[in-house]
């Protein structure tokens, strides 16, 4: 039975590996401590936080979360570890939250490795505290315990390392900060969240032990209620409003029909459409981003019961291995032996379970992929065969596919909300993944500009025509070749820009836009802009940064990143980190503020539940398909007047 537990109570422990999950209204950061007797924490080395996410029986989130599960396994912890802290802290960074009181009150349950509940913690009565003392494991008599803390500190992580006796608290606290701040910019955004029973769930016949593809990890955290307003969520660009501008105050209106019961024992058919929204595109929306949690949230059940099942083999190998007894004879062989083929059972059954769940989201994916919209849809389905320049702003843009290793045949896209909250980096510069490394440094930078040129003409194709505009600079005029269709056919606002003049023109001419509208929109006086100000939204491509680029062009494209996407303007950059070290870390928070992306397959995107590393996948026209050619005609076609 679960113990509901309240600040200061305790409960013991019935067994010694676990985990905890934490759920919250909002990112945050999750970590713990390692404390002697006195709960004294003595150095950096006792902590685990997303810079150092791992130590002796214990390991964190890599990164700033809604959800996170921290593995601990008591027996495995230092003998002078008497005291497990968890802690969280809410991250830094312009347009976050700054106290606990702003956001949902935390959840926190610790429970076993086959996801059974032992104690749960509802931080309550948070106010001006930017970091918490959440849980403390700790070890009386030989028996270790769980207690609710929920001490918080209003002076953030640093009050709260220094309060554990942890010396140079300051400079740790920034340093973990600054890991979080990484970690963030590689993360993907997720959509607005919603209580579980949103998506839709048709049964599907008895669920196995271990099944928990459809089964959120831990109970979904309380939403401040808000009428037929849509929630806000954060992300590193500030507060998203995701309220459609189009979208009325009534209630949603239900979903579609489910699929006929399926016959019992037998997974049901999926429907595509089977999430709540006040449209179709909304449905879709919801249904492909509960795919993505799903898949993420049955790879993580996976992976816990193969680490739980090897951890009880070395187990039960070593206590083998330490009796002089099973030294003589064939026992110590047997022993071996059952201790391997009860490692096997387990593993066996996690992945009869995870290929039941994968089989069941593969069914999904073949439904949804073939009625998705063309703004969610790849080059390759045939809406686009029946293509026309969109009337309104679609909800979201389909910049690539997520995949895992033990799903690799199953591919989830990639939506982000539309207008961009945040620009995007293509990465042009050599990465560890395989196909990278068999590039060469050419043909990468021509793939990352191939890469910036489809997701250029995606957005030109599902905004309506005179109200997405897109800029190039291409200081060398390196990137002609990937240009020439964006080029030939008319849709660029310009001539690509090249040579200092022409890099700064388009850099002060977009500048001066972002002034002007901020200035309009501070003093209520929008219609005091100049006659000749383009009000749509604006595409800046950057080719190879920072090649070209003087301190002042440098500061402006800051500038732009950081002010740019509130009144419209976004940039897209293709460039190679590693040629920007010269500047130091005063490009950090640029690169910071852009969501990154490859030119090719890369696993360097994490997700907000359980921080698997995914591989991104860059979206690309069929070969010798002419699909994007055609969209771009029909663009500049709308544009001039041709039809709409």
């Amino acid at each position: 039975m679960t113990a509901e537990l309240v600040r200061g109570q305790n409960h013991t422990l019935p067994q010694t590996r676990l985990e905890i999950r934490v759920s919250a209204g909002s990112p945050v950061v999750a970590g713990a401590t390692l404390g002697d007797e006195r709960g004294t924490v003595h150095g950096a080395e006792w902590i685990a936080h997303p810079g150092s996410h791992r130590l002796p029986g214990l390991e964190v989130s890599r990164q700033a979360a809604a959800d996170h599960r921290l593995a601990v396994d008591l027996d495995a912890l230092p003998d002078a570890v008497h005291r497990v802290t968890v802690l969280l802290a809410l991250p830094a960074g312009a347009g976050r939250p700054v106290r606990f009181g702003a956001v949902a009150a935390p959840f926190v349950a610790v429970t076993g490795l086959d996801g059974a509940e032992i104690a749960t913690f509802t931080l309550t009565g948070l106010d001006t505290e930017s970091a918490v003392s959440a849980l403390e494991l700790y070890r009386r008599q030989g028996v270790w315990k769980v207690r609710a803390v929920g001490q918080g500190y209003a002076a953030g992580l640093a009050e709260m390392l220094a309060d554990q006796g942890v010396a140079g608290a300051v400079e740790l606290a920034a340093a973990i900060q600054e890991a979080v701040a990484s970690g963030l910019a590689r993360s993907v955004t997720p959509p607005p969240r919603s209580p579980d029973s949103e998506r839709v769930h048709h049964p599907a016949g008895p669920t196995a032990p271990g099944d928990s593809a459809r089964q959120p990890a831990s109970p979904p955290a309380p939403e401040p209620l808000s009428g037929p307003t849509p929630p806000h969520t954060e992300t590193p660009g500030g507060p998203i409003d995701y309220a459609h501008p189009r979208r009325q105050t009534s209630a949603p209106p239900p979903p579609p029909p489910a699929a006929p019961p399926a016959e019992p024992g037998r997974p049901a058919q999926p429907v595509a459409g089977d999430a709540t929204g006040w449209s179709m595109d909304e449905r879709l929306y919801n249904q492909i981003w509960g795919m993505f949690e799903d898949l993420a949230r049955a790879v993580a059940a996976y992976r816990s019961a193969v680490d739980f099942a090897e951890s009880r083999m070395d187990q039960e190998l070593e206590r083998t291995l330490s009796d002089p007894r099973s030294r003589i004879g064939g026992t110590g062989d047997r022993a071996r032996e059952e201790a391997r083929a009860k490692r096997d059972e387990l593993t066996g059954r996690a992945r009869e379970a995870l290929e039941r769940d994968l089989a069941q989201l593969a069914a999904e994916s073949a439904v949804v992929e073939p009625a998705l919209p063309a703004s969610y849809a790849g080059w390759d389905n045939p809406v686009w065969h029946g293509y026309r320049v969109p009337m309104e702003i679609p909800m979201a843009l389909r910049i690539g596919d997520l995949r895992l290793p033990e799903g690799a045949d199953l591919r989830i896209p990639l939506l982000v909300r539309l207008p961009l909250e945040r620009g995007i980096w293509v990465d042009s510069g050599r990465t560890a993944s395989e196909e990278a490394a068999t590039a060469s440094g050419d043909r990468l930078r021509g793939l990352a500009m191939e890469t910036a040129v489809a997701l250029a003409a995606r957005l030109l194709a599902v905004y309506p025509a005179d109200e997405f505009s897109v800029h190039v600079i291409d200081p060398a005029g390196a990137a002609a070749g990937a240009l020439a269709p964006l080029v030939r056919s008319g849709v660029l606002a310009g001539p690509p820009a090249a040579g200092a003049e022409g890099v700064s023109s388009v850099l002060a001419r977009l500048t001066r836009r972002v002034d002007l509208v901020q200035m309009a929109l501070r003093a209520g006086a929008s219609d005091a802009l100049p006659p000749d100000l383009d009000t749509g939204e604006q595409l800046l491509i950057v080719n190879d940064f920072p090649h070209g680029f003087d301190d002042r062009a440098v500061t402006q494209l800051r500038y732009l990143a950081d002010e740019g996407p509130s009144v419209g303007v976004h940039l897209l950059m293709v460039a190679d980190r590693e040629d920007a070290r010269a500047y130091g870390p005063v490009l950090d928070p640029l690169w910071r503020s852009l969501l990154r992306i490859t030119p090719v397959a890369d696993d360097h995107l994490a997700d907000p539940w359980v921080g698997h590393a995914w591989t991104y996948e860059p979206l690309r026209a069929p070969q010798g398909s002419n699909v994007l050619e055609q969209v771009l005609a029909l663009v500049a076609a709308a544009r001039r007047g041709g039809f709409r």
